[in-house]
């Protein structure tokens, strides 16, 4: 199977990427939705997620919404998640954020190259 990661001095895949310069991002976490205000690089394809308090994610395009129905993300949790690519016909640009309960936190998200 072909893969984009590095590879050792055998050739085999290391699976590990770097932070990529400007793929910062930072999403408020609060009693509503809320999402990253610029878009992943059209070369993004991991990000790293990390929030301070437990939330609700959904990955999806720029009208992305999350719901308390979403996928779960418990406080100091870092999870890594596949954004798509280029060749399939669906790429989430975006990801959207709740707060799983009344305390207000960040949702810290990282493009990974």
């Amino acid at each position: 199977m072909p893969t984009f990661l590095p590879r050792d001095e055998d050739f085999h895949p290391i699976p590990a990427l770097r932070l990529k310069p400007g793929g910062a991002h930072a999403v408020p976490v609060g009693d509503s939705s809320a999402r990253n205000a610029a878009a992943f690089a059209a070369d993004t394809r991991v990000i790293a997620v990390h929030s301070d308090v437990p939330a609700f994610l959904r990955s999806g395009d720029a009208a992305v919404s999350a719901s308390a129905s979403d996928h779960f993300l418990p406080a100091g949790t870092y999870l890594y998640l596949s954004v798509g690519d280029n060749r399939q016909s669906v790429r989430h640009t975006h990801i959207a954020a709740l707060a799983a309960d009344s305390a207000p936190g960040t949702l810290r998200v990282s493009e990974m190259e």
